[in-house]
Order: structure tokens, then sequence, then C-alpha cells
């Protein structure tokens, strides 16, 4: 099958059947695994949202409010971190075992939580959690890899893209049902019946390809992965933390910077000395994998922006409720799903490099557009910047996935894709730490040196506690600092934009598929 952007024909080391769906029988056998495989991913999409409204209800119950950020920072450490040895065991064990594990875990993390009785208890039991959802993410994404062949491959992406936007619209609603009009415990419980009959459907109908047993019993890299995971632990706790629970440049941040580059430094070393590495050097040195995992990740740092800033400018600057201004930033997700699912129009007759560029050159107009709106503007105005940026972005995401995917073969897609998810989370945690030393930057020149986004949000919060005159120095104040945030973001943009033009090739070395697939 003639497959956009492709350089080489020839199938590589590696390359298996397909598991159920891509056969003869496949439009039959696959059906109840992209629907589990849409459950897995609601699971992992549902978690960040649905929680975050029961907060309040969550904090009253169990204490705990100066730590209660680190539900969501320790359930994101533990994803990111734990997300390229997945990739790794999914290539040497297959996808079935890790998904399966990973749904368990999930659910185990989320029963627990249901069952905690304090916060210190609930953030360890939400890191559990966070543990099987790295295994959902990447061995979701790359099953769905498995299942299509390159010229059908958007149709699921698509899908798994809808059920992202879904859960963007419908979990904070979700939430605040449970958290009012029952408890917030169902929040998690509700995870257990969803996830039950996620884990019937893969154990009953996905069927894993055929594979040449390997003489030697296969070796896994436990000393790397434990190296990887500590290493990513101390980083990303820097960046989440740093400027937060502590300045930059102090005592604890330094410790935590300078203890991950020296296991970062270990990492390299135990990596190249292992047999079967976590990481292997050729995710780096394919130029392919190389970019599109540069190119995600600065995606990963662009899309704090909206998902961080947005709501608090909405709520601040346009004086919208917490429900409205959700809708401002979800407009996104309608958008995102829509131009991802067409862009093999585009790639098919241009390839994957060339309509990545076109989507992120126009996201990063998109974003520059932003600190050009009128002040304070209507509610419209940001929304149909953030339907733009929507379509944008699924011109530029959804083509390198599919495209990197399709560069290699079974042995090397679960590793392959954990990378780019991995790059694309590292992304989204250094986003959150250099944004919001912006923002508070621009806060505090304009508020004085109490102005920071902590005292922002508790302004917004309770807005009866300022003068008209306070008031309005803090909406400009907010209005100023997104702007600068939205720069940023477009500049992270061009980022991506030069590492497509310089560093990826002109056109993907495409495996071609199977005539059988």
């Amino acid at each position: 099958m003639p497959a956009a952007g492709s350089a080489g024909r020839a199938a590589a080391p590696g390359t298996a059947p397909r598991p159920t769906g891509a056969g003869a029988d496949g439009a039959r056998g696959r059906g109840p695994v992209v629907a589990a495989l849409m459950l897995g991913m609601a699971l992992a999409a549902l978690d960040g949202t649905i929680v975050s409204t029961a907060v309040p209800q969550i904090v009253g119950d169990l204490g705990g409010f100066s730590v209660f950020s680190w539900l969501f920072s320790g359930y994101l450490l533990a994803v990111t971190v734990t997300l390229p040895v997945y990739g790794k065991l999914s290539d040497t064990f297959g996808r079935k075992p890790v998904l399966l594990a990973g749904i368990v875990l999930f659910l185990l993390g989320s029963l627990l939580c249901a069952g905690a009785w304090n916060m210190a208890a609930l953030i360890a039991f939400r890191v559990v959690q966070g543990l099987g959802g790295g295994a959902l993410q990447g061995t979701v994404q790359t099953i769905a890899a498995d299942l299509y062949p390159l010229k059908e491959r958007p149709r699921i992406q698509a899908r798994l893209s809808t059920v992202w936007a879904v859960s963007a619209v419908a979990g904070p609603a979700i939430g605040g049902l449970l958290a009012s009009y029952a408890h917030w415990r169902w929040i998690f419980l509700i995870n257990l019946p969803v996830g039950a009959v996620a884990l019937w459907l893969i154990a009953r109908h996905l069927r894993e390809p055929s594979r040449t047993r390997p003489a030697a019993r296969p070796r896994v890299d436990w000393p790397g992965a434990l190296a990887i995971f500590a290493t990513g632990t101390l980083l990303l706790t820097a960046l989440v933390q740093g400027g937060i629970a502590w300045p930059w440049l102090s005592a604890p941040s330094l410790a935590l910077f300078g203890t991950s580059a020296v296991l970062l430094a270990v990492v390299v070393v135990v990596e190249r000395r292992a047999a079967e590495p976590i990481i292997p050097g050729w995710v780096w040195r394919r130029r392919t994998i190389a970019a599109v995992n540069l190119a995600l990740g600065a995606l990963g740092l662009l899309m704090v922006a909206p998902t961080v800033f947005l709501p608090t400018y909405a709520q601040s600057v346009l004086g919208l409720g917490p429900i409205a201004a959700g809708f401002v930033l979800s407009v996104m997700t309608l958008s995102w799903p829509v131009s991802a699912a067409l862009s093999n129009r585009v790639y098919t007759r241009i390839g994957f490099r060339q309509t990545a560029i076109i989507g992120i050159t126009l996201a990063g107009l998109i974003l520059l557009a932003f600190p050009l709106l009128p002040y304070p503007g209507e509610p419209w105005q940001p929304a149909l910047i953030m339907l733009l940026l929507g379509g944008a972005l699924g011109l530029f995401q959804l083509p390198l996935i599919v495209g990197v995917q399709s560069t290699v073969g079974w042995s090397e897609r679960g590793t392959t894709t954990a990378s780019v998810l991995f790059c694309r989370q590292v992304g989204q945690s250094i986003g959150a730490a250099l944004f919001g030393a912006i923002a508070n930057g621009v806060l505090a020149s304009r508020l004085g040196s109490s102005g920071d986004l902590d005292s922002v949000a508790h302004a917004v919060a309770d807005p009866s506690s300022l003068t008209a005159g306070a008031a309005e120095q803090l909406r400009r104040a907010v209005d100023a600092a997104v702007d600068y945030v939205y720069m940023g973001a477009a500049a992270a943009a061009g980022v991506a934009l030069l590492v497509l033009v310089f560093v990826a090739p002109r056109r993907f070395p495409v495996i071609a598929d199977k005539p059988e697939d």
C-alpha cells in the first residue's frame, strides 16, 4: 500500500503479524478490542478532570489543604516515569499482559483511594493509580497502531482523541455531581465497573501476534528501570514544586536538580551496558524518532498555556464562573479530534512532515493572536482562538504519532510510542514550571511583591474582598501575565517548527504494511 512520506518499503526486523483486527476477520474481531481501548483511555482521561472539581469536598473531609496539589502531581509523576518502562515491557512480553496489569493496578489504586483515611494516604494511593495509568496511556496507543494499517490508523486515533475531548467536557460535571449529591469517594469507585468491562474485553478478545520464541529468556533491565524511575521522580518533583513549595534557587531545588543530573549520568552508563535497555540508544539515533520526540515535547510545553492559565484568565479578566470558564477552554477539544480525523487526507498527499509543519505554523500564529485580544474583551474571542488552536494542533500531533509508529516494526513500537508520550509529559512539566515563573514575575511587577498565582487564585475565589480599584488592577495584571505566557507558548511552537524543518527527515521511512494486513 503506498504510504505518504515513505522512503522505504522493506519490512524491518521485528515486524510481526497484527493481532486481532488486522486480518480477514478484523472488522468483526477488533470491535470489542477498540471498545476496551476507549474505556481504558477514558479511565486515564477522566482521572484529572473528574478529581479537580471535588477538591473542596476532599479537603473538607480529609484536611491537608497545604499538600492537596500532590493529588495531581503524584499521579503525573507516576505516569510519566513509568511510560518508558511499560513501553519496553510491551515490546518484550507483549501488549496484553502489560495492559491487563496496568488496568488491575489502576483499579486497585482507585479502590484504595476510595478508602483513604487522610490526605497522605490518598496521595500515596494516587501514586498507585498513576503506576497503572502509565501502562494505560502508552499501551493503548501502541495497540491502536497494531490494530490498524497505516491508511486506517487515523480512524482509531480520532476515536481516542474524541475520548479525551468528551472527558475534558464531561469530567468536571461528573465530578461535581458525584461530590455534591453522592460522596467524593464515588469519583474513584466509578472507575471499578468501567475498568472491569475493559479488563474483560481485553482478556477475552485481544489476541497477540504469534512470534518466534527467543532462544534465551528475555531479560528485563531492572537497574535501568529503577534508575530512570528515580531520575524522573526527582526531576519532575523539582519542576512541579519549584517556585511553589520553595524558591527556585533554594537548597531543595538545587539539591533535586543536582541529584537528577547525577542520576541521569547513571542512567546513561547503565543503559549503555544493558543487554535490553529500557531506553535504547536508537530512540535518539534515528532522526525521525528523535525529531518527533523533540517536537511533541514542545507540544507538551505549549499546551500548558491554555490548559493551566486560560481558566484563570476567563474568571478574573472576563468575569466568568468556573463552569463557563471551563467551556471556553473545552471548545479546543471539539475541533482537535475533527482535525485529527481529517488529517490523513492531507498527509497522504503531502507527507507527515509537511502536514505537521502546516499545523504547528498555524498554531504559532494563533497563539500570537491571543495577546492582540482587546481588554477585557468578550468570551467568544478567546473561545474562537481555542477552537482554531485545536484544529491546528490536530494537524500537528496526529500525523507525527501515526508517522513515527509506522517507521518501526511490532517489536519496537511500544518503546517508540512510550518515548513520544514520555517527552510530551516532560514538556508539560517543564512548561508548568517555566510559564508559572513567567506569570509570577509579571504579576509581581504589576501587583508588588505579594503578586503570584496563589494570591490571584484566592482573590478570584473571593472577589468581595477586593476594592474596585484593586479588582481592576488585578484584572489587568492577569491579562498581561497570560499574554506573556501565550507568547512563550508561541515560542515553543517555533521550536517545534525548527525541529521539523532542520531535524526531521523530509520523508518518514515508513515500513510497508504486509499484504495480509
